[in-house]
């Protein structure tokens, strides 16, 4: 990653609390085709979160700590802060003396964009506050959040508007957490009454039905965009009789994960 910085636009897109398991089966059932239209190989990597919640899983991620292949060894880090006794900074990691991405970015040029979903983007309290503030620009409102059945598509027509006034000759980072997989997500069940695994299947088939305009948008700009997409967390829906996260079990920590790079006029 250390030699795209500047050159290359970047993404990063977290599908808020969406397990690995119910993404990897859509993925392999051909229910999700956009997204697997990017996935290397067409498949989700299983990976481990640093965090079970959506506020320490972020701060994590913005400091170079991205989910963790789920097999043993010594995994290099795409970027990384700098911090005597890291162990996981190879020659392909942007090391930055920063402490936290967006920052970092911005010193090398960046205009850093955070277009929040959960409430903890929501800048409705001094907490709400902390992880857009790290963003030379943020946006939030309702219907972005939880509660929204269309909150991507409300997000994304807020980027189509930001990017009009971002000068292309400037270097983009967008980071955009979408709420849709996040409870309460019934609503995107015809008929249910309930949060449950088929319907946070059912969110992740939206999320897949508006990628294609993400990917538009973001490449619209004439720059490769390296992008990474991944969750910060996944749920449990009544596992060992667990409902919710910010909790020690497996289909919390484990999520799904990916990186590659788009290129202008594929979409």
């Amino acid at each position: 990653m250390r030699d795209l910085i500047g050159d290359h636009d970047l993404l990063l897109v977290t599908l808020d609390t969406l397990r690995y398991d119910v993404a990897a089966e859509l993925a392999a059932a051909g229910r999700t085709p956009r997204l697997a239209r990017v996935l290397p190989g067409g498949r989700w990597e299983r990976r481990h979160s640093p965090a079970s919640f959506t506020y320490a899983a972020h701060h994590a991620f913005f400091a170079g700590f991205l989910p963790t292949p789920a097999g043993p060894g010594r995994h290099e880090r795409r970027f990384a802060a700098a911090f005597p006794g890291s162990e996981t900074a190879g020659a392909d990691t942007w090391v930055f003396d920063a402490p936290d991405l967006p920052t970092a970015l911005a010193g090398a040029g960046y205009h850093t964009l955070c277009l929040g979903g959960v409430g903890f983007f929501n800048r409705h309290s001094p907490l709400g506050s902390v992880l857009p503030g790290l963003f030379t620009e943020a946006h939030w409102e309702p219907e972005f959040g939880v509660t929204s059945p269309t909150c991507l598509d409300a997000q994304l027509d807020r980027l189509a508007e930001v990017l009009a006034r971002v000068p292309a000759r400037r270097p983009l980072f967008t980071f955009l957490n979408v709420a849709a997989l996040h409870q309460p997500n019934r609503h995107h069940l015809p008929g249910a009454e309930t949060d449950s695994r088929a319907s946070h299947a059912a969110a992740l088939e939206y999320v897949d039905g508006r990628v294609d305009r993400l990917f538009r948008l973001v490449t619209g700009r004439g720059r490769p965009v390296f992008t990474i997409v991944c969750s910060d967390h996944g749920t449990a829906y009544g596992e060992d009789g667990h409902t919710g996260h910010r909790i020690g079990h497996d289909v919390v920590w484990t999520v799904p994960y990916a990186d590659f790079t788009l290129h202008p006029g594929e979409w």
